[in-house]
C-alpha cells in the first residue's frame, strides 16, 4: 500500500489527464499450436476463449492477436474472426491487433472489417499494423516486400478515408479507388496503431498513427521523440507494450518446464526474418541462452511490479501491457495459471498504486488553488 504522495513519485500531469494515470494489463495470443496432432485447433480454440473469459473476470483489460500466413503451426491467419467469438465472450475487455501485416491486405476490406469489429464490440477494438518482413508470405500473396512502405502509407490513408466516409476518389501509387463509400461506418473511429523496430518505420508510426506498438519497451523513447518533432503533443501519444516476460510466483522453475517452447518461438521469428537478414543471426542453442540474450525476463510479482511502475512513471504514455497468454506447444491450463498470478499480483497492485497516485495528484491541485 503506497502511503504517501512523495513514494508514488509520478508527473504532475497525472492530476491533469485522468487518462495518463490509467493502464491496462492484458493478455497476447498467436494460437500457435505445434501439437495439433495431440490438442486439435477446435479444442485450442476453445480453451482459450474460455480462458479470456476468466481473464475478463479476474480483472484484466485487454487481449491482443497478431497475424502470420502459411504457418504449419496454425499461427493466427484470421485474427478478425477470432476477435468477433472474443467480443461475444466478453463484455469490457479491450481488444486490438498487434498486428496485422497491412501490407498484405487490401485496404479497403480492412477497414471494413475492423469497423464492423468495432460495432460488434461497441468501440472495444483498436487496428494495430506494420510492415510486415517474411519473404514468403508477401510472395505467396503478390506483394513485394520493397513495396511494403508506399503499400502501408497509402493502405492508412485509405482506412482512414472509409472510416469517415468519403466519397472521393483514390489514385495511389499502389492503389487505386473509385469514389465509393464504405458502409457501415464505426460509431467511434478505431485507434490506429503502428509497430515498428527500426528507425524509419518509428518516424512513419509517430507521422501518420494514433499510438505506438513496442516490443519489449524498446524504442519508446525514439517513438515519443519522433512524435513531439512531428508537432504531435505528447499527452495525445498512446504506447501499448508488448512484454516478452514470464512472471510467475517461481519463474525460474517455470521457465525450465516451458523454456523450450520459446526457444520454439523465437528460432521461428528468426528463420522468417523478424529480427534482420535470417543467414546472420544465430539460433537460440537452449532456453539459457535466450535469457543471456534478454530475449525473455523471468520475474515474480516484486519484479514485475517494480518494472511496469517505473515503466509508467517514466512513460505515462504506456497505456496498456500485455504477454503472452502461453507460448507455442504449452498448455492453456499452465497459462492460465500464470495469468491468473499476474492480474492478483501484478496488474491490481500495479492500478491501485496508480489509483492512489492520481487522487494524490488531484488533491494537491485543488489545495493549491
Amino acid at each position: 500500500m503506497v502511503q504517501s504522495v512523495a513514494n508514488t513519485d509520478l508527473p504532475g500531469n497525472f492530476g491533469k489527464d485522468p487518462g495518463l494515470s490509467e493502464l491496462r494489463f492484458g493478455l497476447w495470443y498467436d494460437f500457435r499450436n505445434p501439437n495439433s496432432t495431440e490438442r486439435p485447433f477446435s479444442t485450442l480454440y476453445r480453451e482459450v476463449l474460455d480462458q479470456i473469459e476468466l481473464a475478463e473476470k479476474v480483472g484484466l483489460g485487454s487481449v491482443w492477436l497478431t497475424e502470420h500466413h502459411f504457418c504449419e503451426d496454425g499461427y493466427t491467419p484470421s485474427p478478425f474472426v477470432l476477435l468477433g467469438a472474443i467480443a461475444e465472450r466478453t463484455n469490457s475487455m479491450h481488444m486490438g491487433t498487434n498486428l496485422i501485416v497491412s501490407p498484405l491486405h487490401e485496404p479497403v476490406r480492412l477497414a471494413e472489417d475492423a469497423a464492423t469489429l468495432s460495432l460488434l464490440s461497441s468501440g472495444r477494438f483498436d487496428l494495430g499494423v506494420g510492415l510486415g518482413y517474411w519473404k514468403r508470405e508477401f510472395e505467396a500473396l503478390g506483394r513485394s516486400l520493397k513495396n511494403r512502405p508506399s503499400l502501408f502509407e497509402e493502405g492508412i490513408e485509405i482506412i482512414r478515408r472509409c472510416w469517415t466516409g468519403s466519397d472521393e476518389p483514390y489514385e495511389g501509387k499502389r492503389f487505386s479507388y473509385a469514389g465509393l463509400p464504405t458502409y457501415p461506418r464505426p460509431e467511434a473511429c478505431p485507434k490506429l496503431l503502428i509497430g515498428a523496430m527500426a528507425e524509419p518505420a518509428i518516424d512513419r508510426a509517430a507521422r501518420i498513427g494514433d499510438g505506438f506498438l513496442s516490443t519489449q519497451n524498446h524504442h519508446q523513447a525514439a517513438f515519443l521523440d519522433a512524435w513531439v518533432e512531428h508537432g504531435r503533443d505528447l499527452s495525445d501519444a498512446q504506447i501499448m507494450a508488448g512484454q516478452w516476460a514470464v512472471v510467475a510466483e517461481d519463474p525460474e522453475k517455470v521457465w525450465a518446464e516451458i523454456g523450450q517452447h520459446a526457444m520454439y518461438q523465437l528460432n521461428a521469428y528468426i528463420d522468417w526474418g523478424a529480427f534482420g537478414d535470417p543467414d546472420t543471426i544465430p539460433r537460440f542453442e537452449n532456453p539459457q541462452s535466450i535469457l543471456d540474450a534478454g530475449a525473455y525476463r523471468l520475474q515474480d510479482a516484486n519484479l514485475a511490479v517494480d518494472e511496469i511502475w517505473e515503466l509508467k512513471r517514466e512513460r505515462p504514455q504506456v497505456r496498456d501491457v500485455h504477454y503472452f497468454a502461453q507460448l507455442p506447444g504449452e498448455s492453456v491450463e499452465s497459462g492460465t495459471e500464470r495469468m491468473l498470478y499476474l492480474a492478483e499480483k501484478v496488474a491490481k497492485p500495479v492500478q491501485d498504486r496508480l489509483k492512489f497516485a492520481s487522487d494524490a495528484h488531484v488533491a494537491v491541485a485543488a489545495r493549491s488553488v
